[in-house]
């Protein structure tokens, strides 16, 4: 029996490295089903990797660029941290006796932190967008907004859609809640932060969706549940579309986005704008 509980700034921070047997397996990761389980290539291969290590002493530092990537953890209680992803690395570290590995230890979006956010808000009327593929954009992207000054950048070093912290605040003014949707394991406190440098403010922030709650249960729908009986309409933006749809009912609306990358924004605020209102 385990439960999540927030890391805190300190700990996500500085620790870097953790004992292997403070790492505990998801046991609704497909890693921990009888039927699909692990890998024995996958694990045999970092197995390799971490004698190379082990036998020349160099702890510190891993020689392949996929072993020295940091296992993606959370914290739970009572004791130990939940593997988020590397559940292959952890075996192999396992099998040949290396007592440490590094990680990285994020505080992804819970149930109570969803019912802090709606709290927080009288609107009922939202506006979601999904964080990697329409708001973070590539660095070759050629419509970005300008990077954060240093130090924010070598912290924070994704890259934002130009016309993106705009946008938010136009449709803060009319009324709209903004939610963040992303399947990455990001610290629910990273993005705030992230937000605030381009002055910002999101109502909510809904991290790692593609994870397993416990007993398999679908934690995006989970999630969802509560937000259905907050909202009356939601409106999606994506890439290339904009749809609004009504709570309990089937119909919905769609509008396509035609206008060049550099005037995505734009249009967007004004199909919003040009919204009946819905009886």
């Amino acid at each position: 029996m385990y439960y999540p509980v927030k890391a805190g700034l300190f700990r996500r921070y500085f620790v870097k490295k953790l004992p292997c047997g403070k790492l505990h397996p998801n046991p609704n990761d497909e890693f921990c089903f009888p039927d699909i389980g692990p890998n024995y290539e996958i694990i045999s291969k970092y197995a390799k990797e971490y004698l190379i290590i082990k036998d020349s002493g160099a702890n510190a530092e891993f020689y392949k660029s996929e072993a020295r990537e940091p296992i993606l953890v959370e914290r739970i209680s009572p004791d130990g941290y939940m593997i988020l992803n590397g559940h292959h690395r952890w075996a192999a570290a396992l099998q040949i006796g290396l007592k440490r590995l590094p990680v990285q230890i994020v505080d992804l979006t819970q149930e109570t932190d969803i019912q802090k956010m709606l709290r927080a808000t009288g609107f009922h009327k939202r506006v979601t967008l999904d964080l990697d593929e329409v708001v973070f954009r590539p660095d070759s992207d050629s419509c970005l907004e300008k990077g954060l000054p240093f130090p924010a950048n070598r912290i924070f070093k994704e890259r934002i859609r130009l016309g993106i912290p705009a946008l938010f605040h136009t449709l803060k003014s009319k009324g709209y809640d903004i939610w963040i949707y992303t399947a990455q394991y990001y610290s629910l406190d990273y993005l705030k932060r992230y937000f605030w440098h381009y002055r910002v403010r999101v109502t909510g922030i809904v991290t790692g969706t593609a994870r397993k709650g416990p007993a398999g249960t679908d934690t995006m729908k989970e999630m969802e549940k509560l937000l259905e009986t907050k909202y009356k309409s939601t409106v999606h933006i994506d890439n290339d579309m904009v749809l609004r749809t009504f709570r309990g009912e089937r119909n919905f609306e769609d509008y396509p986005l035609e206008a060049p990358a550099s005037g995505w924004s734009r249009e967007v605020v004004e199909i919003i704008e040009g919204m009946k209102p819905h009886e």
